[in-house]
Formats: structure tokens, C-alpha cells, sequence
């Protein structure tokens, strides 16, 4: 059930075109990175293989109007990747943040976030799953690339500064774009915004004249609510001791960004799930408040999605090397699990 606070206006609503090709286009059956050299016949069909739901890695590609897609706006940690400090350091060289100040390098990776894009009853809908504190810096990447312009509602998963850091840049959209931006945020998460984003929250104490985020909360619960003809479902879990975090369920995609315990009642959301996206933050252990990769595939093995993206990834996760790894899972395991990458589309049915 949700409560909405305020007036609810209808959203005006354009019809977004994705980007003109300006460069060659490539298309990937699977956002799973290869070695460059040695590359042989067997990794070709292995890949042919993980194909259960195509990637486009590429800007420029355009897809059909009636077709449904997610989007990793970003895919690492609060503080982002490559690290100023790593960078900076003159006497040890960080290998993965050194590659990810690369122009083009799947390694540089902003705050945790996705787009959910698909049909709506007035046009192609944009629902975004938190915009943290880099969210301007994704947007600006990501969304002329993509050809989105409105924002048709954001969700939140908790109340993080990687997850609400960047709400005063939804002024942007609702000075220049739309008159409004509802946000769907749990009750216990909204209390924090009314301290963190008070001058959002409460519009009378802005000084006349000052153009702020027109944002309209809506107080959620943990029972499945609907945004723009599309049903989410919370799913509850634990992000460290006592600090409830939401993930989401939409269609048979279930989404987990931060994540250190999945309580037993979160189990049976997860059920026939086709596409799993789960927090994976490094690869050798979990933190705190993060699963790390072997508890991840732990969980993987247990609630047995289809196919399995990671994402919330610190700089010891190199993507290539990594990738290559979970490759063999699908050898041994038939576990269809990679890293996500920011900008990764993946065409999806919901």
C-alpha cells in the first residue's frame, strides 16, 4: 500500500527517441568480457551459450518501441571507481582503477543504480531505482546516449548517500522537462530525508524564488505496489545489523543492490526469478554490510535464477579477470552469472 503525500498531478510525457548511431554499433550476446588474445573456438560457443537474454553493450542501437529494457545507470560502490586516492598514490599502482581511468573501461563504475524502461499506457515509461550522489555524472553519460529524457518516477532502496545523494539534481528534470517527479520511498527512509532533503520535503521553508526538485513522496510499505501500470514487488533484506534495505521485484527480474543477509521471508519473493541483479562487492568475503562475491554465488545457487548480473562492485573487482572466472561456472555448475558494467542494456520482458 502506498501513501501519497501531496497532490498528485499527472506527468507530462514525451515520447523518448533513442540517439542516432554516430559510431559503429556492436552487439553482445552476453555482457561477459573475453581475453583479447587467445581466444578460442570453445569460448566461442561457451558465450553462444549465455544467451538467455540478450546484452547491448553499445550506444546508438534502437530498439523497438514495444520493448522493454533495463539499464545499469551504475554499478559500484558509494565512493566510485577509479579512487582519487588510488590514482594519486606514487608508491603502489591500483591495477583496477588505473584501467578504469581509461576512456571507454568497464571498470569505472558510479553509485548503484538502474532504469527500468518499458511501455506505459501514455508512452514509453522511465522508472529509476535510486539516484545517488554521482547521479548527475551517470545521467550525463548515459542519458542522451540513450535517449532518455523524462523521469517518470524514482524508487528507492534506503537512504544511503549512493542512493539519495543526488535527488536536488532531479531539479533539472522538473525546471526544464516535467512539472514533478514522484518518489516512492519506505516510511523509515523518508524520515531521514526529512532531515537530509528537509528543503525538498518541506517546500515552505525555500527562499521565494529558488528553483528547486519538485519531488512528490509516496510512503511505501513492504506490500507490492504499482507505478505506471507496472507491479513492484519490495523485497526486504538486511544492508548490516538492524538496517533495513529494499530491493525489488518487477516482472521475473529481482533487484538487490545492498545486501549482507536475505531474511528467510524474502525467500519466496525470489521464486522463478529469470533475472537476478545482486550485490557483490568484492571478491574474497563479504563486508558488514555488502555481500562479497562467494556469498553471492552462495545465494545464487540457492534461489536459482536463470541468469545472474552483479553489480554494487568495490576496485578489487576487475572486470575482465573476474568474468572470465564466473565463465567456468558455467562449465562446471551451469550457473549463467557475470559482472554488470555501467551503460549494460539488456533487453528484458516484463
Amino acid at each position: 500500500m502506498v501513501s501519497f503525500l501531496g497532490t498528485l498531478r499527472p506527468t507530462p510525457f514525451s515520447m523518448a527517441s533513442f540517439a542516432p548511431c554516430r559510431r559503429q554499433i556492436s552487439l553482445h550476446s552476453s555482457p561477459l568480457s573475453l581475453p583479447r588474445t587467445g581466444f578460442f573456438p570453445f569460448k566461442r560457443i561457451l558465450q553462444a551459450c549465455l544467451q538467455s537474454n540478450a546484452a547491448i553493450g553499445d550506444v546508438g542501437v534502437q530498439l523497438p518501441a514495444h520493448q522493454s529494457e533495463i539499464i545499469f545507470v551504475g554499478t559500484g560502490t558509494s565512493e566510485g571507481i577509479p579512487r582519487v586516492s588510488c590514482l594519486t598514490n606514487p608508491s603502489k599502482k591500483c591495477p583496477v582503477c588505473t584501467k578504469a581511468a581509461e576512456p571507454g573501461n568497464r571498470n569505472k563504475r558510479l553509485n548503484t543504480s538502474m532504469l527500468i524502461r518499458y511501455p506505459g499506457p501514455s508512452g514509453r515509461c522511465n522508472v529509476l531505482i535510486d539516484a545517488g550522489k554521482f547521479f548527475y555524472h551517470s545521467a550525463l553519460r548515459w542519458f542522451p546516449a540513450y535517449g532518455i529524457r523524462t523521469l517518470d518516477a524514482v524508487i528507492i532502496t534506503h537512504s544511503h548517500a549512493d542512493a539519495i545523494g543526488g535527488l536536488d539534481d532531479l531539479r533539472d528534470w522538473t525546471n526544464n522537462v516535467q512539472s514533478h517527479i514522484p518518489i516512492y520511498v519506505a516510511k523509515r527512509d523518508f524520515e531521514v530525508m526529512k532531515k537530509t532533503h528537509y528543503y525538498l520535503v518541506d517546500t515552505s521553508v525555500i527562499i521565494p524564488g529558488a528553483a528547486v526538485s519538485e519531488l512528490q513522496f509516496n510512503v511505501i510499505n513492504e506490500e507490492p505496489f504499482v507505478v505506471h501500470d507496472l507491479k513492484i514487488t519490495p523485497l526486504p533484506v538486511w544492508h548490516g545489523p538492524n538496517y533495513r534495505s529494499l530491493g525489488f521485484r518487477f516482472g521475473n527480474i529481482c533487484y538487490i543492490s545492498d545486501v549482507s543477509e536475505i531474511p528467510e521471508e524474502t525467500y519466496p519473493l525470489l521464486k522463478d526469478c529469470d533475472i537476478l541483479i545482486m550485490d557483490a562487492l568484492r571478491p574474497d568475503r563479504s563486508s558488514t554490510t555488502h555481500f562479497g562475491l562467494p556469498r553471492a554465488l552462495e545465494e545464487v545457487r540457492k534461489i536459482r535464477p536463470k541468469r545472474t548480473l552483479f553489480t554494487g562492485m568495490m576496485h578489487l573487482m576487475d572486470h575482465e579477470k573476474v568474468n572470465e572466472g564466473l565463465m567456468k561456472l558455467m562449465e562446471t555448475e551451469g550457473l549463467d552469472v557475470q559482472l554488470s558494467y555501467d551503460g549494460l542494456r539488456v533487453p528484458v520482458t516484463l
